[in-house]
């Protein structure tokens, strides 16, 4: 008993300070201060933190104290997507149906905006569909199977 509230404690411990950079990072953001939220959200994201990736991936994406590199901002969506992170989700389905940042693949984007879409996102349901109008059945299915077999990591 002992070993798990002291584990929890750890644990709990380990996560404020993470919680509390992320926080520091959205104030820089606030405040116009684009370099200092990147430095605060660039080790949380590199750790994994899915809200960090995907804080991260929208200043590449909109060049907010980054130069502007939708490659970039794909590559971390696609880390936070891989975490299930809806947001990451969503705007990776929606980079490879655009083709923006990677290679345009109609598969792949369906399949991103269901996993979203099935976290009751109500916009990447509608953006999935309009994808699907793109794509033959077989396709579609393909997506769907993927989609089925995803299985967010953890790391």
């Amino acid at each position: 008993m002992r070993r798990t509230v002291l584990g929890m404690a750890l644990a709990i411990g380990l996560a404020v300070p993470a919680r509390a950079d992320l926080a520091d990072g959205l104030r820089a953001f606030d405040a116009g201060d684009y370099a200092t939220a990147h430095a605060e959200w660039r080790p949380l994201a590199e750790a994994g933190d899915p809200l960090a990736q995907v804080a991260l991936a929208n200043l590449y994406a909109q060049g907010t104290g980054v130069p502007r590199d939708p490659a970039e901002a794909a590559r971390w969506y696609a880390r936070a997507a891989e975490r299930g992170n809806v947001t990451g989700q969503l705007n990776l389905g929606d980079y490879h149906a655009r083709g923006h940042g990677v290679p345009r693949d109609l598969v792949r984007a369906y399949m991103w905006l269901e996993l979203a879409a099935r976290q009751n996102h109500a916009w990447a349901a509608g953006r999935r569909d309009e994808v699907a109008r793109n794509m033959s059945p077989a396709q579609i299915i393909a997506a769907r199977l993927k989609a089925d077999r995803f299985i967010p990591r953890g790391d």
